[in-house]
């Protein structure tokens, strides 16, 4: 063999060497769940208040629906959806109640905030002091496309509801989508976009008053 081949057979044994190297390497300091748990809960703890544009995607029961618009969150357990596909549809949590309308609905839907298991609620406890770990049972980690990670749990108290929820999260912690999977087999999911962190929100953004004349009727808790 002559001395170029070999220089050659050697550097790429040398730079095939290194990618498996670097590969193990990354696999190796991929975070685990616990970490990556940790990283959410130091992330979103150390907010006030949050804005963000969502778009909301459900999958079931024959049904194929996605809607759009903005969401504002606000500590202690403040949360406003503003959609705007479909024009007019609001849900607001002002910390003691629930309240669900849509433009030209005949009644305004309210509900005591702790018997609230809405599937839009998971965000509201990071807005809080949040330990995802505790709110997530058996937790787990993958990896996902774009440098991103998932997290894959059960919420604690949803068990007749919810089969699992994962969180696509970045690697410092912060929350692109949700994806909740129902016992029904229906899948819904909350993607996240142009996120503002500490956006300043007036406190009577979460103040809800029913247009005249529409009655508000105390909705049901959810079984």
């Amino acid at each position: 063999m002559s001395a170029g081949r070999l220089l050659l057979r050697r550097g790429c044994l040398f730079v095939g060497g290194c990618g498996v190297s670097a590969l193990l390497f990354a696999q190796s300091a991929a975070p685990n769940a616990r970490t990556l748990a940790q990283r959410v809960d130091r992330h979103y703890n150390s907010l006030h208040s949050l804005k963000t544009g969502f778009s909301e995607t459900y999958k079931g029961l024959g049904m194929d629906r996605t809607e759009s618009g903005t969401m504002l969150l606000r500590k202690p357990g403040r949360m406003r959806w503003n959609y705007t596909s479909p024009a007019g549809k609001l849900f607001l949590l002002d910390g003691k109640y629930a309240w669900s309308y849509t433009r030209g609905d005949a009644q305004v839907q309210r509900l005591p905030a702790k018997d609230l298991s809405d599937l839009r609620s998971p965000l509201r406890y990071l807005l809080g002091h949040a330990e995802l770990a505790r709110e997530l049972k058996h937790l787990t980690a993958a990896q996902a496309a774009g440098g991103q990670y998932t997290l894959t749990g059960v919420p604690t108290g949803t068990d007749n509801r919810i089969t699992r929820v994962t969180l696509t999260v970045t690697a410092d912690g912060i929350i692109n989508e949700i994806a909740i999977q129902q016992i029904d087999g229906s899948l819904t999911s909350f993607t996240f976009t142009g996120q503002q962190p500490n956006a300043p929100i007036p406190p009577g953004t979460f103040h809800f008053t029913p247009p005249p004349g529409v009655p508000v009727v105390d909705a049901l808790p959810p079984v």
